[in-house]
């Protein structure tokens, strides 16, 4: 019987888990979103000043237990195709994908502006791209994908996590804990979220549309006892 080269002990655990405790971190700075390539799986870590975004599919569990599994598997590849191609345009770089939802950041003078762009174009892209797409192909189905973008900006410390031969960037840092939590939520009529910190540093552009519209409404975040911003805007390409 061949032996199991990867199976890790009790001592083993124990001594990598007192090395990573004990040893001195090693932290520069960074102006461009790191390459996993460049970071060490050691103390190793990249601080930047970065805006976060998260684009969730809304509504997964019903999706995967009411449909068909290509029909979910379509609805996925849609609105995550589709929201790496806006984040991409408007500067993002697509940095994880977890099961339904994708996580960018930004980086520049005009991050915040992006992300909130991208948001609004997301949302643009679901409702005169991809669900008229969907009921075009499917005439007799009552589905219709929902979604939300939430997005902060914060000093980002940013690690390699795991081990050899698996292993993966993590992001530490409010933005990405806070925009993460923010996309999950689901309150009527809003399909942007974003903080007042992005807010604040939003170019004319980005909060205001025809006739300097406002478009974000000032709303609690009862989760965190904080004031946040939400859009039902949409922003076409």
């Amino acid at each position: 019987m061949r032996a199991n080269t990867h199976m890790a002990t009790a001592k083993e655990i124990r001594a990598e888990v007192a090395a990573i405790l004990a040893t001195r971190w090693q932290i520069r700075d960074g102006l461009v979103v790191p390459e996993s390539a460049n970071v060490k799986l050691g103390n190793d870590a990249v601080k930047i000043q970065g805006t976060v975004l998260y684009a969730d599919l809304a509504d997964s569990t019903d999706l995967v237990n009411t449909y068909k599994e290509h029909f979910a598997a379509e609805v996925y590849k849609t609105y995550l195709i589709t929201a790496c191609r806006i984040i991409r345009h408007y500067g993002g770089e697509v940095t994880a994908f977890d099961g339904d939802r994708v996580m960018a950041v930004y980086l520049g003078k005009s991050k915040n502006s992006n992300a909130a762009r991208s948001a609004l174009t997301i949302n643009w892209a679901v409702q005169e791209v991809i669900n008229p797409a969907i009921k075009a192909q499917y005439p007799q189905t009552s589905f219709e994908l929902r979604q939300a973008v939430g997005i902060d900006t914060s000093v980002l410390f940013v690690a390699k996590t795991g081990i050899r031969g698996a292993n993966d960037l993590v992001w530490v840092g409010r933005a990405a804990n806070y925009a993460a939590k923010l996309c999950t939520m689901r309150q009527s009529g809003y399909a942007s979220f974003i903080t007042a910190n992005v807010f604040n540093q939003l170019n004319e552009s980005s909060k205001y549309g025809g006739e300097q519209q406002p478009m974000w409404d000032k709303i609690m975040w009862q989760e965190m006892g904080v004031t946040i911003y939400g859009s039902s805007w949409t922003w076409g390409l």
